[in-house]
């Protein structure tokens, strides 16, 4: 005579099953799922897919999460709070295209050229947003950061696992090129990043400098023009101008103030 399990048993039975796949999240939903499956007397394959979703969804959360922690985005900056008043000779409509992440597909590269404060990082931040968002892997740094690891991985014997690193992600985000000044060794650096993801992954670069002043950034006109030849090749060119945005702002503050002291509503 076979004995049916009792269903305390059964219930115990799956979510075993569960703990033991490292279902957390579907294990912690099951008694719910259960008892709204009861009472809504749904199919046993809907409350299958009910409880499989739960997971599914803490799942990509949690990727989500950690692309986040990988790309190290510096601020919570997004396309859509870009301030179009801040920068002027950007076009609404490019700005919307590239954050569709498109260009992604064909390793296309954005240059974000201009004067500081019209937003260039801000845009650089919101395009990294929008990848991780759309499942890319991402990775923010600046020009001079860069250079200082990769310098540093040299002198411990680490440059072909730095390589791999600055060649792993679908995008890379080089920040602020120009603003400081880079020791000797950074064209060379500069230029075997870029040359690995030539063609295969896209590179986002902010600057203050017009491209024809990279050799004196770089100190190497050579290696800055091998390196122009490979940005460019296929990119997104997108120069901002403008008066900058921390300087308004600080305008504008200032005479909040002198208004609030002096009492005075000037027009």
């Amino acid at each position: 005579m076979t004995t049916t399990p009792t269903t305390a048993t059964v219930y115990q039975q799956l979510k075993g099953h569960l703990d033991e796949l490292k279902l957390a999240d579907a294990a912690e939903a099951l008694p719910g799922i259960l008892d709204q499956a009861q009472a809504e007397d749904w199919t046993l394959t809907h409350a299958l897919e009910q409880l499989l979703a739960i997971e599914v969804s803490a799942t990509e959360k949690r990727r989500l999460a950690g692309r986040f922690r990988f790309a190290n985005l510096p601020t919570g900056a997004t396309l859509s709070n870009f301030d179009h008043d801040a920068a002027s000779g950007i076009d609404p409509n490019l700005l919307a295209e590239i954050g569709t992440c498109r260009f992604l597909e064909n390793a296309t590269n954005v240059l974000l050229i201009g004067p500081p404060g019209v937003g260039k990082t801000h845009i650089a931040t919101g395009l990294g947003h929008a990848a991780v968002n759309a499942g890319y892997r991402v990775y923010f740094t600046s020009a001079a950061d860069l250079a200082a690891r990769c310098h540093r991985a040299a002198i411990e014997g680490k440059w072909s696992t730095m390589m791999r690193f600055f060649a792993g992600p679908t995008l890379l985000i080089i920040d602020e090129l120009g603003y400081l000044p880079l020791p000797a060794e950074a064209a060379s650096a500069l230029f075997q990043v870029i040359n690995q993801r030539y063609l295969k992954t896209s590179i986002v670069i902010t600057t203050n400098r017009p491209v024809g002043a990279w050799g004196e950034i770089l100190g190497d006109t050579t290696v800055a023009a091998a390196m122009l030849d490979r940005l460019l090749h296929r990119s997104v060119v997108v120069t901002l101008d403008g008066a900058s945005y921390r300087l308004r702002h600080h305008a504008t503050a200032a005479e909040e103030i002198r208004r609030a002291t002096t009492g005075t509503n000037l027009r």
